[in-house]
């Protein structure tokens, strides 16, 4: 519920801590995340050595974040599950399996992209 004391600058000030929070939370604690950040960098420096174009940077990072978010959504959608049932149940084990799938698409998405704009400046290498 929210606090009709506080302001809209100071609402929105708080919400950016919490997210802020959020991010460190999942960056420091969450190896799948530890894993994408590293990936999301190491493609960004590729981006570098590959010199892509404007276009290239831009759906690469949507691609990024796509990978991100499901994986930061699927860490939700885990811990609240073990919170509410903390033993071993076939139901929340069902759910965070669906969960499992978001990161999943995500990452086979992010492939694709990285193949369709790599694999063609990889080759011109070999030729």
């Amino acid at each position: 519920m929210k606090n009709p004391d506080v302001g809209f600058v100071k609402g929105r000030l708080k919400s950016v801590k919490y997210a802020l929070k959020g991010l460190w939370l999942l960056i420091t604690t969450e190896d799948s995340i530890k894993v994408q950040v590293i990936a999301a960098v190491l493609i960004t420096i590729l981006g570098f050595i590959f010199s892509i174009n404007p276009m290239e940077w831009m759906i690469q990072f949507l691609a990024i974040g796509l990978v991100l978010v499901a994986e930061a959504l699927n860490t939700a959608v885990e811990k609240i599950s073990d919170f509410i049932h903390p033993n071993y149940h076939k139901k929340i084990g069902f759910i965070k399996d669906i969960a499992a799938g978001a990161p999943a698409f995500a990452a086979i998405i992010a492939l694709i992209i990285a193949a369709i704009i790599y694999v063609p400046k990889i080759s011109l290498l070999f030729t």
